[in-house]
């Protein structure tokens, strides 16, 4: 008897580490559910009452939340902890808005660099999805009820190249620094959008961006990566100063 309880734990810990490590390669995100008990048992081929002991596990550690009637779903519980603080010394101090991109650049080029070299068959098609839909969004001009769709895309874009660097600390740190930048990003894109000019140059960086990495060049990738984000920032320098001007020219008015 003891011998099979043994059995059935140590089944039970095997399940949670592959569910554990698929939420950490990014295959599960939070927000996402999980299949339904019946499905995911046959899938990894175990007994329901195995699964159901390696998501309590999970729900303990709180990886995965169980709502009632509801479902199984992944938490923000290993992204949270950076997320959450640095949103609102964001919203205090926005001068350190420099310091992130800066942050950003460093990260995003290194994880090019290894996309280009790491990238899978699979990886280069979810890239090239991603291209194509950003490609496809920013093709439609500037209409302000695609804008955030436009901002999703280009996000998700940059978040399937960080995942295709196969390096678990980057497809998270990525995620988390887009959650904290997620407005800014909307702020920048809004600026962009009134001159042409600097829109088409921001759909030919994500080309060379996408390009660099289909033809597995590690250097042009991460070059690519190092000028989109310095145009970003000098982007976003420039919609700090348009809002500071008009706020001046308001108050004048007044």
């Amino acid at each position: 008897m003891s011998g099979g309880k043994l059995a059935v734990q140590r089944l039970s810990d095997t399940i949670a580490l592959d569910l554990e490590r698929r939420i950490l390669e990014g295959s599960l995100k939070p927000g996402d559910r999980l299949q339904p008990e019946r499905e995911l048992a046959a899938e990894l081929g175990v007994s329901r009452p195995s699964l159901r002991e390696a998501i309590q596990k999970l729900v303990s550690k709180g990886m995965l939340q169980s709502r009632q009637g509801g479902g199984t779903y992944v938490t923000d519980q290993l992204d949270a902890a950076f997320t959450d603080p640095w949103q609102e010394m964001l919203r205090q101090h926005p001068n350190i808005q420099g310091d992130l991109l800066e942050f950003r650049g460093m990260l995003e080029s290194e994880a090019a660099s290894l996309a280009a070299r790491r990238a899978t068959d699979a990886d280069i098609l979810r890239i090239g999805q991603a291209f194509e839909r950003v490609e496809s969004l920013f093709a439609q001009g500037t209409s302000a009820k695609v804008l955030e769709q436009q901002v999703k895309a280009d996000l998700a874009f940059h978040q399937a190249i960080a995942e295709a660097a196969h390096n678990v600390m980057f497809g998270h740190l990525t995620a988390s620094l887009f959650r904290v930048t997620h407005d800014h990003i909307d702020v920048n894109l809004r600026h962009l959008r009134r001159f042409e000019e600097d829109w088409l140059e921001l759909r030919h960086q994500h080309a060379a961006i996408w390009e660099s990495i289909r033809s597995r060049n590690p250097q042009a990738a991460q070059d690519a990566v190092r000028r989109h984000i310095d145009f970003v920032r000098e982007s976003m320098i420039e919609t700090a100063q348009h809002a500071e001007r008009e706020t001046r020219a308001l108050r004048r008015l007044k």
